[in-house]
């Protein structure tokens, strides 16, 4: 059975476009495109048949099916020749029961789907694969493109990079100045990208990269590119084959330039036309509340006007006018939608809480967390409810923002759980009373 796949535009205009062309927008109406499926072919394979086949290929060997992404690649982008391909094994990543945060906050049966457990640590290579596969493809098509590039507030360039190295492309990374990680900046330069580093904030990188685009001097990669869409969708399938493909009630996402949201609806969508699942999770999106457009939508009936970002701990959803915001809010709609802020202390007091029961959370899954926190207690979330929270990225590539909240540093932040290392001299008696204060603290006991 031959499958393929096709640009169109969500808004509805009439044509399909080539997914081995550069094109990002619909050049009737200018609205985004996304890529649809043939699902009358798909559809020749039965539902137990691609759940079988699925499984048989996961984190194994065979090239390229060993990668969550690519073992899915009749879903993803079924025209790329293997040979093609650059892969990093990414996806496959731990779905962790976190038991003891989920009982502290009453949630029985809550789960974090660890997407920063990848080669460059965030959620971003899964849909790197894709958009670098496609170019070198494109590439060896006789299509001259500069470079690929993408504006970035520091996962994106991270991945970008990474595979643009692997596959031999030029990249081209744009960052706002001094609003990323060190080790975010350091990545790119790193893996040899070019990194400009903008006097703006994330907007006005995407403005200077979006323009380079419409002059077809380089290859866009941002998530409004929807090859993107079709490697992130696979966190929302994986996530539902690592339960014996069961659904689970909610799924919590941290929201910023706002691919993910959609991607992981149309995995969904694509699970459930296929027949592979019967039930829709409610997604809940959660955003920080200095860089909350999507928020102030969901509080007015979806009107969505776009905001000035202020600086935040959660520096990767810094933005105030997101690409894919018409895409998230069709997808909330869809799905029972619920969009929830956090404030700097609760983010960075939610990140430390969990931390405390054997985690090491980004800001950005800070975020997810007290808005899950939050949730819970206004009972809009039940504590029998089976909880997914996406964690975008590796808690490692934020170490000056631990460092800072236990420092007692962080701007706007007034610390619950900050703790420090106890100094002491070389002496066994000193070191005998720290250890029977220590043990005299609750937080300290084991847990039966």
């Amino acid at each position: 059975m031959e499958y393929r796949a096709v640009f169109r535009c969500i808004a509805g205009c009439h044509g399909d476009h080539a997914v081995m062309q550069p094109i990002y927008r619909c050049p009737t109406c200018g609205d985004l495109l996304e890529v649809v499926h043939d699902l009358d072919a798909l559809r020749h394979r039965s539902a137990p048949a691609w759940m079988q086949l699925f499984d048989q290929r996961y984190k194994r060997t065979v090239w390229p099916y060993g990668s969550a992404v690519w073992g899915k690649k009749e879903w993803v982008c079924p025209e790329l020749a293997d040979d093609n391909i650059v892969s990093m094994d990414e996806g496959g990543t731990n779905l962790l029961w976190a038991e003891r945060f989920g009982r502290e906050i009453g949630v029985d049966d809550l789960w974090i789907k660890l997407c920063g457990n990848s080669h460059t640590g965030s959620f971003k290579d899964l849909g790197m694969t894709v958009l670098v596969s496609v170019v070198r493809q494109m590439m060896r098509s006789g299509r001259t493109l500069q470079a690929v590039a993408c504006a970035s507030t520091g996962d994106t360039s991270a991945a970008l990079a990474a595979y643009a190295a692997a596959a031999a492309i030029p990249a081209l990374v744009i960052l706002p100045r001094g609003k990323v990680s060190e080790a975010q900046l350091l990545q790119p330069l790193a893996n040899g990208a070019t990194v400009l580093a903008l006097d703006t904030d994330f907007d006005g990188c995407m403005a200077i990269v979006q323009r380079l685009a419409e002059e077809e001097r380089i290859y866009l990669a941002n998530s409004m590119n929807s090859l993107r869409l079709e490697g992130q969708k696979t966190v929302a399938v994986e996530i539902v084959q690592q339960f014996d493909w069961e659904v689970p009630d909610v799924l919590v996402i941290p929201g910023g330039n706002l691919g993910n949201v959609s991607a992981l609806g149309a995995g969904l969508d694509l699970m459930e036309a296929l027949g592979l699942t019967r039930k829709r999770p409610k997604i809940v999106v959660a955003q920080a509340a200095k860089a909350n457009p999507l928020y102030l939508a969901y509080q007015q009936d979806w009107r969505f006007e776009p905001v000035h970002a202020e600086p935040t701990q959660a520096s990767a959803i810094q933005i105030g006018n997101p690409v894919s915001i018409k895409k998230a809010i069709r997808t909330l709609q869809r799905y029972d939608g619920v969009v929830e802020q956090a404030s700097e202390t609760e983010l960075a007091d939610a990140a430390a809480r969990a931390d405390l029961t054997g985690m090491f959370n980004c800001p950005h899954t800070g975020v997810a967390l007290a808005a899950l926190v939050k949730l819970r207690d206004r009972g809009q979330i039940a504590k029998t409810d089976r909880v997914v929270v996406i964690s975008t990225a590796n808690g490692l590539k934020f170490t000056d923002f631990k460092r800072a909240y236990h420092a007692r540093t962080l701007a706007d932040v007034e610390p619950a759980h900050a703790r420090r290392a106890i100094d002491l001299p070389n002496d066994y008696a000193a070191v005998c009373d720290a250890v029977d204060r220590a043990a005299s603290q609750t937080s300290l006991h084991p847990v039966s």
